[in-house]
């Protein structure tokens, strides 16, 4: 696929995956699922390095964002807070992940998963990926839908259920495929 910018043409793919990671964990499982979705379909943007201008080009996107301490934003989402607010989301279809520790910050499970959805969401976006909260073990996010049954996207607790990460994400993924749609082959992967 190939949009204009300016009065040049640039190659794009079909996703744009945009997260921000501190420790790395949100970066590696940005690059998992670009595994699984294909690596000619996703295009991976640290938000650190993105301007408003870098969503204009995509209809389908994912956001990853992790949940620090107390229910914090992680810092370069934080810095780019008022750009993505900004961002005009109307026609686009975007899912998001989040990450979270449900033991160490149960009662803020995933909660800058749940912020950003409600900017993303109040921005235009037709959000897809919702993901059930069946199998955690926490108190409280900000991420719950009104009946608490579904996350606003896919929870990933990196450091107490690694072992349900590869799982996770190959079901999310085969539901985001289907939700976008997209029509490119879906990669099963046993990735740790």
């Amino acid at each position: 696929m190939s949009r204009f910018v300016g009065s040049t043409e640039v190659a794009v793919a079909e996703v744009a995956l945009f997260y921000g990671s501190d420790d790395g964990n949100t970066e590696s499982i940005a690059h998992r699922i670009r595994a699984r979705l294909g690596e000619e379909v996703v295009d991976l943007f640290d938000v650190a390095d993105v301007t408003q201008l870098d969503f204009e080009n995509y209809d389908k996107i994912i956001l990853g964002i992790p949940t620090w301490d107390f229910g914090q934003i992680q810092s370069d989402w934080e810095e780019f807070w008022d750009d993505v607010s900004s961002v005009d989301f109307s026609g686009k279809t975007v899912a998001m992940f989040g990450l979270g520790d449900q033991f160490g910050y149960g009662d803020f499970f995933l909660d800058a998963l749940g912020m950003l959805h409600d900017v993303v969401k109040a921005a235009g976006a037709r959000m897809i990926g919702y993901w059930p909260t069946e199998g955690y073990e926490f108190d409280a996010s900000k991420a719950w839908l009104e009946d608490k049954s579904l996350f606003v996207g896919l929870g990933l607790d990196e450091d107490q259920q690694p072992e349900l990460t590869a799982e996770r994400l190959n079901r999310w993924c085969q539901q985001i495929h289907a939700e976008f749609p997209l029509q490119s082959p879906l990669q099963d992967i046993e990735d740790q």
